[in-house]
């Protein structure tokens, strides 16, 4: 029905989904029809029964009337910038994003001098975002009860944007409204998706303005866009939150002080949007000259990774503070993960470094073997005998090997996403970690080398797995 394309006929169907009280109003039908809407909401939507009817008189039996307006065609550049909008949301991940694009973009693209983006929470609005506005003019809005009869409260609880063409219109309607430093036209927009009201976002112009019908129905559309975009934002910055607390929760919080060690540790998750993954390290402190390194890496980078990756670590843990033997240690975990039976299989290295006598003693289960650096600069692969992944064989051996650990010597733990890229051979890439050690300048730091070496890795090719690091180094004679 090309004839509604006034915004006031979204406006009504809007009022009833958030208000759930029956609507009526009437509409011409160019050149001189008259039609009558009755609107029933419920929990699925919108009844509509429309009826012929005369303009000044409603049907008996018919909701409360809730107005009259005709419509207009719509600008080819109005619908630009809605389309425009579009996009740019798209593209938004965080609340933080949503409200920079909205209070960048928006203010020169309607030539409004000020904008704010506020949310409905615990009862009261909050002032989440604005461009232009003074402190004193946001006291109004922020901490405002859904209760207090104020244009942004009041498009909010009803679902109906309101438009004031000037401050005598404004104050009429609210008299309660100080005048607001020069500012002359308002737009007050409901912020709904998913049927339930959000928020609600004020443009506000600093001469007098119309809002003719075509720009209502942009405005009322960018506010569609606009809740959509936020509702979005808040999932995902609430799922990066819970996101976040589980993986603190899964690796250690800080690495252990140790005299004459220098250990630091990085991980990245390999999915965007995700602070979670499969890939795991620890560093226990046993005594004041032996400590336990172990880096691991559970099949797939998900939660279901990770929630599996809060089961072995500790267990594998409590074997190092217990002082076991790294074969002893990785005999534990496999016959923990073959009695769990998840499905998923799990690759780990353990080191056992005893600092006094400066040796270290080491055995894989299926993991990427250690790069190490000797004190003269030298840096190699180490080769150790493998071991089947943990979660197969419950009766799997863990061949142990030692090596010496001189002063100055680093020793590099990593999980394959660190070195793994397409069409690379994974030998080929582990020397070239090899390489990248031996050429770092030396002595520096564990953290910066640390970052060093990830920053490599972003920058050389698109990674595809997670990655965890675990550094060690010995501090030189002296």
């Amino acid at each position: 029905m090309s004839w509604c394309a006034d915004p006031s006929f979204e406006d009504h169907y809007r009022a009833a989904v958030v208000s759930r009280e029956p609507g009526y109003y009437t509409a011409m039908v160019p050149p001189d029809r008259w039609l009558a809407f009755e609107l029933y909401p419920d929990g699925s939507g919108v009844s509509v029964r429309v009826s012929p009817t005369d303009p000044d008189r409603a049907p008996p039996g018919a909701p409360a009337r809730t107005g009259t307006l005709q419509g207009e065609p719509i600008r080819l550049g109005e619908v630009y910038r809605v389309l425009h909008l579009a996009a740019a949301l798209s593209e938004a991940v965080g609340v933080c994003d949503v409200i920079d694009l909205i209070t960048e973009e928006m203010l020169p693209a309607f030539g409004a001098r000020t904008v704010a983006l506020l949310a409905a929470e615990d009862g009261r609005m909050r002032v989440i975002g604005c461009r232009g506005y003074q402190a004193r003019l946001l006291n109004q809005f922020d901490g405002a009860p859904l209760t207090l009869p104020i244009p942004a409260v009041r498009v909010l609880t009803t679902g109906v944007p309101s438009f004031f063409t000037t401050f005598e219109e404004l104050s009429r309607a609210y008299p309660a409204v100080l005048p607001q430093d020069g500012l002359r036209a308002w737009a007050f927009l409901p912020l709904i998706a998913s049927g339930r009201p959000l928020g609600s976002c004020v443009f506000a112009f600093d001469s007098p303005r119309s809002f003719p019908a075509g720009q209502r129905v942009v405005f009322t559309a960018l506010a569609g866009l606009i809740a959509q975009a936020l509702e979005r934002a808040r999932l995902y910055d609430t799922s990066k939150e819970l996101a976040q607390t589980l993986q603190a929760a899964l690796l250690p919080d800080s690495l252990p002080d140790l005299p004459g060690l220098d250990a630091a540790a990085r991980y990245l998750p390999s999915v965007r949007g995700m602070d979670i993954g499969g890939d795991f390290y620890d560093l226990v402190r046993v005594d004041d000259t032996t400590a336990a390194a172990v880096i691991g890496d559970v099949q797939g980078h998900n939660a279901t990774a990770a929630a599996l990756v809060g089961r072995v670590r500790p267990a594998i843990r409590s074997q190092a503070l217990a002082g076991a033997t790294p074969a002893h240690a990785l005999t534990q975990a496999n016959r923990l993960l073959v009695d769990m039976d998840p499905g998923r299989f799990v690759s780990c290295l353990y080191a056992h470094l005893d600092l006094a006598h400066h040796r270290a003693v080491l055995a894989t289960a299926g993991h990427p073997p250690p790069v190490v650096r000797h004190p003269d600069g030298r840096a190699e692969v180490l080769a150790l005998p493998p071991g089947l992944l943990l979660g197969i064989d419950p009766d799997a051996d863990f061949p142990s090997t030692e090596i010496p650990l001189a002063p100055g010597t680093v020793l590099a733990l990593y999980t394959d996403g660190l070195v793994e890229t397409p069409g690379v051979d994974l030998d080929d890439a582990m020397s070239g970690l090899a390489a990248q050690l031996a050429q770092a300048d030396r002595p520096q730091p564990m953290d910066r080398l640390a970052t060093a070496l990830i920053d490599h890795a972003r920058q050389t090719a698109t990674r595809t797995d997670d990655i965890a690091l675990l550094l060690i180094g010995l501090a030189t004679a002296g």
